[in-house]
């Protein structure tokens, strides 16, 4: 009797672990695609002297109203840490070789789903680092939840600057701020004409667009303009008539203003179609894009601030001039690996601005000489280095901690070119390739 009762209760915890181990290994839960190395950080983390494999962790805008820039941005990232694995990753002096793998989530272009993503990341993912999402508002969501968990977030394709003024430690921007995205577009207006007097400014209802125009209206103002159309529009406009019947009545000089790439481009269209007479056009976001030149005539003319371009000259010569450290590939290296890693697709400043944030990582891991989070946090503080992308120093306040003071805006205008339109860099002076096409044709 005892013999049976043993083996009964034998038959029993064997059934038990059983049951245990295989309800451990299901689950239904929403995959997050996993790129670049195959190792996993539990396995690999903190093995002085062998290898150590950092988990980023980022959503992107596969689907919803960001896809084409966040898409970009995703691809320029992707490439960085490509290469990186690619050689080896970054060497530390106790002999670590720290390489790096992605967890990334479809955030749909939704605020909320940012918030439940960065959330999964940071608490089940355990990642790392973080890397933004595409746009000031998703990125604005985002950056609390890294702030909470005390996860170290490099920002791309983000310009708004009231994200940094929250008391935010751990939030780094690579972006130039948004409250100078426009303002160099004035003072080349300026050069141009100085009968220029009145400005139109017309623009997405969002708060990265908003930013950035709430900012430039002050600038015009102060500069002598006069501001005489200030009207929003909701992010999924589509008929732009009522907006461009109040440009006619207000008849300005000069109309700057837009959002991000589908608003922008149909915006363009919408006014070359109804043959609106201005001489001067800025918009943001839409004209550095490549597809921009798809609008043809509509086009032609357009000004739009890029925070990098293919034409600018960064070079480690010119770093040494200004005193600065030189870090990562040449522009053009860049470029080439770009368009040989995605069938010839030309990089837009958001696919630099996605490799740059990994370059800006990479350089502050091995500043640190470390991937602890409060060393690398550190290193970021006291960076100050140019890249292919541009300068790159963080505002160290606990005002506007993170903030990118560095970085500087460069302007493209569409131009005829011998193969058709062409983008050319119009200012500043010093970095123009052509004179301004004005006053628009």
């Amino acid at each position: 009797m005892k013999r049976t009762t043993l083996f009964l209760i034998f038959g029993y915890l064997l059934f038990a672990l059983i049951f245990v181990a295989c309800s451990s290994s299901g689950g239904d839960e929403e995959a997050a695609t996993d790129t670049g190395s195959s190792d996993t950080a539990a396995e690999s983390a903190d093995s002085g002297g062998g290898n150590q494999t950092i988990v980023i962790g980022f959503t992107a805008s596969q689907t919803g109203s960001q896809n084409v820039s966040s898409t970009r941005q995703v691809n320029g990232l992707n490439l960085w840490m490509s290469e990186l694995n690619a050689a080896g990753g970054i060497a530390l002096s106790d002999g670590t070789k720290v390489t790096f793998e992605a967890v990334t989530y479809d955030d749909e272009s939704n605020t909320d789903r940012v918030q439940e993503l960065y959330t999964r990341l940071a608490t089940e993912d355990n990642a790392d680092f973080l890397i933004s999402p595409y746009s000031s508002g998703l990125t604005a969501a985002s950056a609390v939840i890294a702030e909470q968990y005390g996860k170290v977030m490099i920002t791309t394709g983000a310009a708004s600057d009231e994200t940094y003024k929250q008391g935010l430690t751990t939030i780094y921007q690579a972006y130039t701020p948004a409250s100078r995205y426009l303002t160099g577009a004035i003072d080349l207006m300026a050069t141009l004409d100085a009968d220029i007097t009145k400005v139109a400014f017309v623009y997405e209802n969002d708060k990265f667009s908003t930013d950035v125009v709430d900012a430039a209206l002050a600038y015009a103002e102060e500069k002598g303009y006069e501001v005489v159309l200030h009207e929003g529009y909701n992010s999924d406009t589509t008929d732009f008539g009522p907006f461009i019947n109040k440009i006619q009545d207000a008849g300005p000089d000069a109309i700057l203003g837009g959002g991000h790439f589908q608003d922008g481009s149909t915006f363009a269209r919408q006014l070359s179609e109804k043959n609106i007479d201005v001489d001067f056009f800025a918009l943001l976001v839409a004209p550095p894009e490549p597809d921009f030149a798809d609008l043809g005539d509509a086009a032609l003319g357009v000004i739009g601030p890029s925070q990098w371009e293919p034409l600018a000259a960064f070079t480690p010569d010119s770093a040494a001039a200004a005193g600065l450290e030189w870090f990562g590939p040449l522009g053009e290296e860049f470029v080439s690996a770009y368009e040989a890693a995605y069938d010839g697709e030309e990089p837009s400043y958001h696919s630099a601005g996605g490799y740059a944030a990994g370059l800006i990582l990479q350089q502050a891991i091995i500043a640190a000489d470390s991937t602890d989070p409060e060393a690398v946090g550190a290193a970021l503080d006291a960076m100050d280095l140019l890249t292919f992308f541009g300068h790159i120093k963080f505002d160290t306040t606990a005002e506007a901690h993170g903030l990118q003071i560095g970085h500087s805006m460069v302007y493209i205008q569409w131009q005829e070119g011998a193969d058709g339109l062409a983008k050319q860099v119009v200012w500043p002076a010093e970095g123009a390739t052509a004179e301004t096409l004005f006053p628009l044709p």
